[in-house]
């Protein structure tokens, strides 16, 4: 016999995140110093990691990948140690409680036709892998106009990839993850 009221179909397991973890794993004693902050010709790039409700994020951890100042990419091993010797183009930081993270680098020369920019990963909770985004720099607009990957983006998201220049040598760069300022994110296959 049937029963008349039969068990629903179970529903699919929703997806879960990892973390937040990031505070005890990733981060390492130097990630944010990818050259020494008195090198010649240093900058200071900083901001937030935002939800979508503008609310900081203190768990967040940010990755940069970048050219050095003559555009050449590092190609060699070292990217942990660097003791203030040579340049690695790679650097992570820690969100502190207030959302913020902060790098000290070069800015980069221009590789292949683009613009000078930073490749910038966001790991967050809520995401099942992190995003990726460039930062682009203020005072090179001319070279924006022809650069290949900022041509894809529509001319009114562009300025969310773009840095704000702070006094000298210092670049603001608030990454929004969701809502009405999100910063324009790029999918790598």
């Amino acid at each position: 016999m049937t029963s008349p009221n039969p068990a629903p179909a179970p529903a699919p397991t929703p997806s879960q995140t990892v973390g937040p973890f990031f505070g005890y794993a990733l981060p390492y004693e130097g990630g944010p110093e990818v050259v020494p902050s008195w090198r010649p010709g240093a900058v200071r790039v900083h901001g937030q990691v935002l939800d979508g409700a503008g609310v900081t994020v203190p768990d967040a951890l940010v990755e940069i990948w970048q050219a050095d100042e003559h555009g050449a990419i590092p190609r060699r091993e070292g990217g942990l140690r660097r003791g203030g010797r040579g340049f690695s183009g790679f650097g992570r930081c820690g969100t502190d409680p207030a959302g913020r993270y902060w790098f000290d680098t070069v800015k980069p020369g221009a590789t292949g036709g683009s613009a000078p920019y930073i490749a910038v990963l966001v790991f967050a909770r809520g995401l099942l892998k992190p995003v990726f985004t460039r930062l682009y720099f203020p005072e090179d607009a001319a070279a924006h106009e022809s650069d290949p990957v900022l041509a894809d983006v529509p001319a009114s998201r562009r300025d969310t990839l773009i840095a704000e220049r702070e006094g000298d040598g210092a670049y603001r760069f608030d990454v929004h993850l969701q809502g009405e300022r999100e910063t324009v994110f790029f999918g790598y296959y």
